[in-house]
């Protein structure tokens, strides 16, 4: 990896000067930081809206602070309906990303089926680097992986771009 390839996620983000988009495409995920936020749900707790303090997390200070420097952060998710438990609980936390400055959209996985997809999930940023996210079968993270591939680049903005343009505002999504 040549050294000018930021070696990190959060590089990648701190360097990103106009743009960061997300693409979601597993209807259930199983990362460590989530478990325990997933089993509170299952029992019950839901985020109080107008409890900031419980809620806000340095996540969403990172993306604050990167939309304070004009960087456009936007996430799609792909997602089959009737949703899974997961995705219910991602719909649910979503207004605490809305909060920090990104622009969240829901693309019902039927309405995507003639849209050529990479084989992962993605972060792209400023059209020039992919950080794929890789996962297992069971949903937990096999870690991230940097490129700087034009083509695969490529494949992701215009892949996002087709979502983007299909799926529905976070506001007017009505999970099913």
């Amino acid at each position: 990896m040549p050294s000018s390839t930021p070696a990190t996620f959060t590089d990648l983000l701190a360097r990103s000067r106009h743009s960061a988009i997300h693409l979601e495409m597993r209807d259930t995920y199983a990362v460590h930081y989530e478990q325990g936020p997933f089993a509170d749900r299952r029992n019950g707790y839901r985020h109080d809206p107008a409890d900031r303090g419980s809620w806000w997390r340095p996540w969403l200070d990172l993306i604050e602070d990167t939309v304070a420097r004009g960087v456009v952060v936007r996430r799609a998710r792909i997602v089959s309906e009737p949703v899974s438990e997961y995705t219910r609980f991602l719909y649910d936390g979503t207004f605490t990303n809305v909060a920090a400055g990104e622009d969240v959209r829901w693309l019902p996985r039927r309405r995507a089926s003639d849209i050529a997809l990479p084989g992962n999930d993605f972060w792209l940023f400023d059209e020039q680097w992919v950080y794929w996210n890789h996962f297992t079968g069971d949903g937990t993270s096999a870690g991230g992986e940097v490129s700087d591939d034009r083509a695969a680049a490529k494949l992701c903005a215009e892949a996002f771009e087709a979502v983007w343009g299909r799926a529905v505002p976070h506001r007017e999504y009505e999970i099913h």
